[in-house]
């Protein structure tokens, strides 16, 4: 998957507004209207560009409360570990989902109504699990940030 300078550019720019017509994204890139579709549609065809989304506040859809868990598995084998997979993107809840290194294995981002709701949750994701060997929960207190936004390498060649 290689990108030259205006494909590192495009990103730049469709990173931070994802809405912006072709016109748009030409003007500020140097290209044509016709080059930037052709440079997003490869860009989105190569996997470069995964999705075309837009951040929603939990708290204005009725999600309030947001936790990031930490989950330890009762054994790292490859099927326990795919089923686990498996479960998280069946998840509405689970808003993100990474397995890690270091002390847990999963890190979780969920959502709730309230904390009963995270609690039938946890019940029904985490105790009827029997290959989850336990969970940390941290209640969210503050989204800082919020965003997709990676950092685009301007490639030295063109």
């Amino acid at each position: 998957m290689d990108y030259d300078r205006l494909d590192a550019r495009i990103l730049e720019v469709v990173q931070k507004n994802n809405r912006l017509t072709s016109e748009v994204i030409g003007e500020l890139t140097g290209l044509s209207a016709t080059a930037c579709q052709r440079r997003l549609k490869r860009l989105r065809s190569e996997g470069i560009i995964e999705a075309d989304v837009s951040i929603v506040s939990a708290k204005a859809v009725g999600r309030p409360i947001q936790m990031l868990v930490l989950v330890t598995l009762e054994r790292e084998r490859s099927d326990i570990i795919d089923r686990f997979k498996k479960a998280i993107k069946s998840s509405v809840e689970v808003v993100n989902g990474f397995y890690v290194t270091g002390d847990a294995d999963f890190v979780l981002y969920i959502t709730a109504r309230n904390m009963d709701d995270y609690e039938q949750f946890t019940r029904r994701f985490f105790h009827e699990n029997q290959d989850i060997k336990g969970f940390k929960t941290m209640v969210v207190m503050d989204r800082v940030k919020a965003g997709l936004a990676i950092p685009v390498e301007i490639p030295c060649k063109d």
